[in-house]
């Protein structure tokens, strides 16, 4: 609208030779020109970047955080609008001068496997939003996008009992990996207390363990329920998501085995060997 406007007043003044109509178009375009450097410069010497959460699942959005670094040494940048392929756009109000800012943008992937790079596109409507100035960039990133999670069915506890998804109660213990701090009951030990905590509080909080002596849970692929490849991939990386904080958990895939173990750590180790299997 506004450049129709000037066009407009600028073929009046030529047609008419109205010198006030000449006035008003060179201002106009003058403060085209004073807007429109604006908007170049509060874009200049602005770099994204893609930072993934620990936990990426093919098919479910996650958070995934968006950081851009600002190098001008005196001048703020305003109004930056960041998009990603795959998620929703998100505004940072301000980006401080030889400073960064944050936001928080759900992406979605719907295949697993590696991510080596992305696409970022920052753009900003600032100072009047006459103009949306926009640059694009492809952001070096690697993370890798696990299986999509399909329900399976594993032993529950010692005696056998199949049960299915969270409806498994697995009872506590003393050797397995600390799961929470609680109040004291009476029936713990004294070695469960956690000293250093009851010492900031007015009772007394112990340690409670998982129980690390259930039999380990070893997830031979090719037994995995599903018609395809990808929902076998789909159940065992289900399964290791369900138990591996809570008993050992192994993995066979194509005669080579994992050996089971426990814990966050070794449980995003099997969750990537099912991403990036058959990927290589």
């Amino acid at each position: 609208m506004y450049i129709a406007i000037t066009l407009l007043l600028g073929f009046s003044a030529v047609n008419t030779g109205n010198n006030l109509l000449f006035l008003v178009v060179s201002g106009l375009l003058a403060f085209m020109s004073v807007t429109g450097m604006a908007g170049m410069i509060n874009l200049k010497r602005l770099t994204p970047e893609l930072l993934p959460p620990q936990e990426v699942f093919a098919g479910v959005v996650a958070p995934f955080t968006l950081r851009i670094h600002n190098a001008k040494r005196h001048i703020p940048s305003f109004l930056i609008r960041l998009e990603c392929t795959g998620g929703q756009a998100v505004t940072i109000p301000l980006a401080p001068q030889r400073g960064s800012a944050s936001a928080t943008m759900g992406l979605t992937f719907f295949e697993r496997g590696k991510v080596d790079n992305a696409r970022i596109t920052i753009s900003s409507p600032f100072p009047v939003n006459f103009f949306t100035r926009y640059w694009t960039f492809d952001v070096d990133t690697s993370f890798v996008v696990f299986p999509r999670l399909l329900t399976g069915v594993a032993a529950a506890d010692d005696h056998g009992e199949q049960r299915q998804g969270s409806n498994a109660h697995l009872a506590r213990g003393l050797d397995g990996e600390l799961e929470r701090i609680s109040g004291y009951s009476g029936r713990e030990p004294l070695r469960m207390i956690h000293w250093k905590l009851s010492a900031r509080t007015d009772e007394l909080l112990v340690k409670q363990f998982g129980r690390q002596t259930m039999q380990p849970l070893v997830i031979d692929l090719e037994s995995q329920p599903g018609h395809t490849l990808e929902e076998r991939l789909s159940t065992a990386a289900w399964l290791v998501k369900q138990w591996v904080a809570r008993r050992p958990v192994g993995l066979t895939l194509d005669g080579r085995t994992i050996p089971a173990a426990v814990g966050h750590r070794h449980g995003l180790h099997l969750l990537t060997e099912l991403a990036l299997y058959g990927r290589d």
